[in-house]
């Protein structure tokens, strides 16, 4: 057992790094203000007004600082905008102004905690070894053409461990939801866990529902313990534990509306005056709600006490006695690849039998701090740490490993690399799923494909980093990729996300939709961020913008790097129909390697005849939105008559003033005497007369009217790394003309 001691403590100095980096760099930090001293009978509490919604759970430990003091305190209440917080020590009768901090490590401590009890069972103990070494014989029987579910639950019957390996859309929440039915119906007590309350909520929903349909449901067997997401549950709110309250106890829950009403009117009133009286009924009522609140506590304790299926977050199991404390005929952990291994190893010894569901393709844990053990425990998944991963390397599958083969989810044309490349071909696609995506592969853009590399070489230098995070940013390849998620659109897409490996680039492509597409987003699923915020979620249509190109001298770490291939794995699973993939490969051929998932996917597309070049883009821009326009970079009709009309400021970005035309001096001396004209250039050329030049060097040409109209790609012949058709881009954006601008300030 000494190994499996070792582990903990190793898991726990892990955790205790992870918590000393939170500490210094990662507290939620709130202003708070109108501090008012409301009693010091004992504890000194304090009612704060915030200037939004503060979420920070009743009985949290916060910390208070204002000039040069720090005090720790507890969290009283914590609704609307304002919150009440204990302290220890009296800090005066008013604070003006302070800065509160929530600390984000609290459910770390309490990992530790119940890591130093499983040091102390034998029972535990050995749990944790069968997981971290599950090398024991298979115990289940072996039957030839079972289905999923009867395998996995045959496996799961026999032996202690089981890791269920479940590519994107290959029908994991169906199988899980199946095989926990089936142990509830023989009599079993199941807990099931994810890091996340939307996969919780999700699985739950499934459970409940095949239940249902094999008419065997029983009211308060079947569970939902904690905060949901909602939308999974809303016809299952027979298994919610508020739900059950509203019900059993009505009165109890009335009277918790009624002191939170009561509440939340005297703390209008206090925001005004802080007479005694007032301090005096709002702590009363402080009292009273906890009160109802313990009792609620009490009656939820009992709903679990009672239930055969409780589902609930890896931190609350953690943190709730009511769960933890207790026995489990199995644990169903799901998203595994995502939770800490220290965190699977705490619900492995919750039971006696444990399903470990995830994707090690997909991307692993997130832990901040950068020390050896935090990396070898917080920031690989259990499949690694247990050597199962390793074995597929090899071209295996672990005995204990059992694997959903058959995806759903994309069509075949989008499914073929990632199936060849990602999962070592030993996934592959369900009969139904090319005909079930056959709609979206026959809408535009690109009708009759699933899958397009739209490649921008030769199209100018525009890869740029953000002035503030160093970031990278790409406006070419943003304005394109914007035009993609249009064509869907005006097609009938009704949901399309767009993923950048750069939080700049998701960033910009968010204002530019909250910006140009406000009103189509409310009818419409449109997303763009980075690739975590998709893991776990599906799209009809994906836009993946690589965002690396010229003048940068090499590829990102984000693309090239050791998780790059988990990275580009989940940009493309996403997909159900049609995976449009802008990039430059001029820049990607000459510095990515072969070896490299990114490399390998761009050969892909060329070899499967998926290639747009950017000599099409005038075959598939068929719907030139009101404010972004494509146009021949050669025809300037357009840019005279936004000069003509431009009343303040002219602001012109060309990477060498000597290169400007005879025609463009013409065009610039145009403008009206009232518009000032600012020039950026890395060289300045004393024939060009302006009001302000900035002397910074700018790689693509643009021009910014009255800091709302934007031109890319004029004056062309400015522009390097540029081959004909010279195209130009006219975007009406004030949201991005003041962005591209800032990133062109003069230093002071």
């Amino acid at each position: 057992m000494n190994s499996t001691v070792n582990y903990i403590k190793e898991w726990q100095q892990a955790l205790q790094l992870e918590i000393m980096h939170l500490k210094k760099y990662g507290s939620t930090k709130y202003l708070v203000s109108n501090g008012h001293l409301l009693s010091n009978d004992g504890d000194f509490t304090y009612f704060f007004e915030t200037g939004s919604s503060v979420k920070v759970p009743v009985g949290s430990n916060v910390r208070l600082e204002w000039g040069g003091i720090k005090q720790d305190g507890r969290v009283l209440s914590s609704e609307g905008k304002s919150i009440i917080i204990s302290f220890e020590r009296s800090m005066g009768d008013f604070i003006g102004e302070a800065f509160l901090f929530h600390d984000p490590w609290e459910l770390l401590e309490q990992l530790i905690t119940r890591l130093d009890e499983i040091k102390r069972s034998k029972k535990k103990r050995l749990r944790i070894k069968r997981l971290m070494d599950p090398s024991m014989p298979q115990k289940h029987p072996s039957l030839a053409k079972q289905s999923s579910v009867k395998e996995l639950y045959a496996r799961s019957k026999f032996n202690p461990v089981t890791f269920v390996w479940g590519p994107p859309g290959t029908g994991k929440t169906y199988t899980l939801a199946r095989v926990a039915a089936n142990h509830y119906f023989q009599g079993k007590k199941i807990l099931v866990l994810s890091h996340s309350n939307q996969a919780v909520d999700v699985l739950m929903a499934e459970i409940s529902s095949f239940i249902k349909k094999k008419d065997r449901f029983q009211e308060g067997d079947v569970l939902r313990y904690g905060s949901q997401s909602g939308e999974s549950l809303a016809i299952h709110e027979d298994i919610v534990t508020g739900q059950l309250l509203g019900k059993h106890e009505p009165e109890l829950l009335a009277e918790k509306e009624q002191l939170a009403e009561e509440k939340r009117l005297l703390k209008h009133d206090l925001a005004g005056s802080f007479s005694k009286r007032d301090s005096n009924h709002l702590l009363e009522l402080e009292k009273k709600l906890a009160r109802v609140l313990e009792k609620i506590r009490q009656k939820e304790m009992e709903f679990v006490k009672e239930a055969k299926i409780i589902g609930t977050t890896l931190a609350k199991a953690a943190k709730d006695e009511t769960v933890y404390q207790k026995e489990y005929d199995l644990i169903i952990l799901d998203e595994a690849s995502m939770a800490y291994v220290p965190q699977v190893a705490f619900a492995a010894a919750l039971s006696k039998h444990i399903i470990i569901c995830g994707d090690f393709k997909q991307l692993p844990p997130i832990a901040a701090a950068r020390d050896s053990l935090v990396k070898l425990w917080l920031k690989e998944d259990i499949f690694h740490r247990a050597g199962v991963a390793q074995s597929v390397e090899e071209g295996e599958l672990h005995p204990h490993l059992f694997l959903l083969r058959e995806q759903r989810r994309m069509h075949p044309e989008i499914s073929a690399f990632t199936n060849r490349v990602v999962y070592n071909n030993f996934v592959g696609d369900h009969v139904s799923v090319s005909s079930s995506r056959e709609s979206i592969r026959s809408a535009e853009p690109f009708a009759g494909q699933a899958a397009a590399l739209i490649d921008t070489s030769y199209s100018g230098e525009y890869c740029m980093t953000e002035r503030t995070s160093h970031s990278r940013l790409n406006l070419w390849q943003l304005l394109l990729s914007f035009q993609l998620i249009h064509e869907s659109y005006v097609d009938g897409a009704k949901s399309i996300g767009y993923v950048a490996p750069y939080r700049a680039q998701a960033e910009w492509m968010e204002k530019l939709l909250e910006d140009l597409y406000r009103l189509e987003r409310q009818s419409t699923d449109i997303i763009a961020a980075t690739v975590h915020r998709f893991q776990g979620s599906e799209r009809d249509i994906m836009v993946f913008d690589t965002v690396d190109s010229y003048p940068q001298d090499r590829a990102g770490m984000l693309l090239t790097g050791k998780e790059s291939e988990r990275l580009i794995n989940v940009a493309i699973t996403r997909t159900k129909g049609k995976f449009l993939h802008v990039s430059d490969t001029s820049f990607i051929n000459k510095h990515v390697y072969r070896s490299k998932t990114l490399r390998q996917l761009v050969d892909h597309q060329m070899q499967n005849g998926q290639l747009i070049a950017r000599k099409d883009i005038g075959k598939w821009v068929k719907h030139q939105h009101p404010r972004l326009q494509w146009m021949h970079a050669r025809k300037l009709e357009k840019i005279i008559e936004d000069l003509i009309s431009t009343k303040d400021e002219m602001i012109m970005a060309i990477p060498d003033l000597t290169q400007l035309s005879d025609e463009w001096k013409q065009i610039v001396m145009k403008r009206s005497p009232e518009v000032k004209l600012t020039i950026i250039s890395g060289n300045r050329n004393p024939d060009i007369l302006s009001d302000t030049f900035i002397c910074l060097p700018v790689s693509f040409s643009f021009i910014i009217f009255d800091k709302r109209y934007v031109w890319l790609g004029v004056p062309v012949e400015t522009n390097n790394r540029i081959h004909p058709p010279y195209v130009s881009a006219r975007l009406d954006s004030s949201i991005i003309a003041t962005e591209l601008s800032s990133q062109f300030k003069k230093n002071d």
